[in-house]
């Protein structure tokens, strides 16, 4: 088993509040960090645009990973969100297996 953290941005903290709590209520990751105050600067339909935005970092494994994926889309506001998993190559063990007993179905 790996384990993932899975960074999503979201328009506010409403937003990451929403997904958060239900991707942890409905055990597809083990718990989310929300970091408020970015700002994105990005290219969008031909212009470059910035705005305020949250981040999420979710705490995941990769057996969960598609699971979480396709809830966080459906709960996600923007017609193209960003969604990524990084893989976590070195876990304190411990932490590993809350993460693991956390996101059990």
């Amino acid at each position: 088993m790996k384990a993932l953290f899975v960074y999503i941005t979201v328009p506010d903290e409403t937003s990451a509040g929403i997904l958060a709590r239900t991707l942890v209520e409905e055990r597809l990751c083990a718990g989310a960090n929300i970091i408020p105050g970015l700002k994105s600067v990005y290219h969008w339909q031909g212009k470059i645009e910035e705005q305020g935005e949250c981040a999420c970092i979710l705490k995941t494994t990769d057996e969960r990973w598609t699971a979480l994926e396709k809830r966080a889309l459906e709960l996600h506001p923007y017609e193209t969100p960003c969604i990524a998993a990084l893989a976590a190559e070195h876990v304190h063990p411990p932490f590993l297996r809350w993460i693991a007993e956390e996101t059990r179905s």
